[in-house]
């Protein structure tokens, strides 16, 4: 009998680096697209700019280190960082500040460091905290949601975006600072007397949630990450929230449902805090890291100067990863947890 004969190897090895970074990239289009449809073209247009300084920095960078831009940039992962970080903006934000962001999260929290691979911190967040840290003001002026027909169109989100002092935006608080501030209402009056809450969340906020909660789950579905930080981190939250949720008294700080699908939480889950090189590595590690950033989220949430604490939280516990995995690591094949031969 004749015998088929195939050379090896036989299986398909791991993604590049450029496939990962482009399906990331793919996974963000649903929330990108309720972002417009609530908020506007500002997003987009913030996208826009961003991508193209992230292609500027990132040559410089490149060149400066002696290497060449052309090889490195094919890795997509500068363009990552931009849409990340340029998501997590408020829309309409002027030209001037996301350059900022973009020029701090490839400098300092990638380049300083040698480049991909190296970084500790998330670079995307380092820009976003440095932002928040420098501009409050600007930082916190979110668009009210009021859907496309009624929002600015895409000239006027280019004008806001290289002229801002001739553009007046409708903005409005997000539900999460509204919460935090609330002290005298109870949660259902609240509720009804806050034009932009919406079913359970904020208007416009919810789908969104739910739009990066597809997209990352889509990219459980490719293997792009593993699904213990995310989990950890959103089953923390909702426990904090079920724990401390008086029933929606002026003391209350939400209910869980209402922390879900506010802020950032799934695009900080899954698209943040999954990020290979500054998180925990372990399985083990994995879930603990998450599962911190979550109590880190709510506690800064409600307890907090900051309406959202997603940047805060993952670059607190970037600094605690190597001490997590060092706590964690998987048990040697053959040796006994103690390091001992069974």
């Amino acid at each position: 009998m004749a015998l088929l004969r195939l050379s090896s190897p036989h299986a398909h090895g791991p993604m590049s680096t450029a496939r990962v970074m482009q399906n990331v990239l793919l996974a963000t289009v649903p929330g990108i697209i309720v972002l417009t449809h609530f908020f506007g073209f500002g997003t987009l247009v913030n996208i826009a700019w961003g991508c193209v300084v992230a292609v500027a920095c990132e040559s410089l960078a490149l060149k400066l280190r002696g290497r060449p831009p052309g090889f490195y940039l094919r890795d997509c992962s500068a363009l990552v960082t931009a849409f990340l970080l340029c998501i997590a903006l408020p829309p309409y934000s002027p030209w001037w500040l996301i350059a900022i962001g973009i020029a701090s999260a490839l400098f300092l929290g990638k380049h300083f460091y040698g480049g991909l691979g190296y970084n500790p911190f998330n670079p995307a967040m380092v820009g976003y905290v440095v932002l928040l840290i420098s501009f409050p003001v600007q930082m916190t002026t979110w668009a009210a949601p009021r859907g496309v027909g009624e929002l600015p169109g895409l000239l006027e989100a280019l004008q806001a975006c290289f002229n801002p002092a001739s553009f007046d935006a409708v903005t409005a608080a997000t539900p999460l600072d509204v919460m935090r501030q609330n002290n005298s209402l109870l949660v259902e009056d609240l509720w009804q007397r806050t034009p932009q809450f919406g079913r359970w969340a904020g208007i416009g906020w919810e789908w969104a949630n739910l739009a990066f909660l597809a997209g990352g789950c889509w990219l459980l579905y490719r293997r792009i990450f593993t699904w213990h930080a995310p989990l950890a981190m959103l089953a923390s939250i909702a426990l904090l929230a079920a724990l401390f949720y008086d029933g929606g008294s002026s003391a209350s700080g939400g209910s869980p449902l209402f922390h879900l699908l506010s802020g950032a939480t799934m695009f900080g889950a899954f698209f943040i805090i999954t990020d290979p090189v500054s998180s925990a590595v372990s399985v083990r590690g994995r879930l603990v890291y998450g599962a911190l950033i979550g109590v880190l989220v709510y506690t800064i949430r409600v307890r907090g100067n900051y309406p959202d604490a997603v940047a805060f939280a993952v670059l607190i516990m970037n600094f605690a990863a190597p001490f997590i995995d060092h706590y964690t690591q998987p048990r040697t094949y053959g040796h006994a947890r103690g390091g001992k031969e069974d």
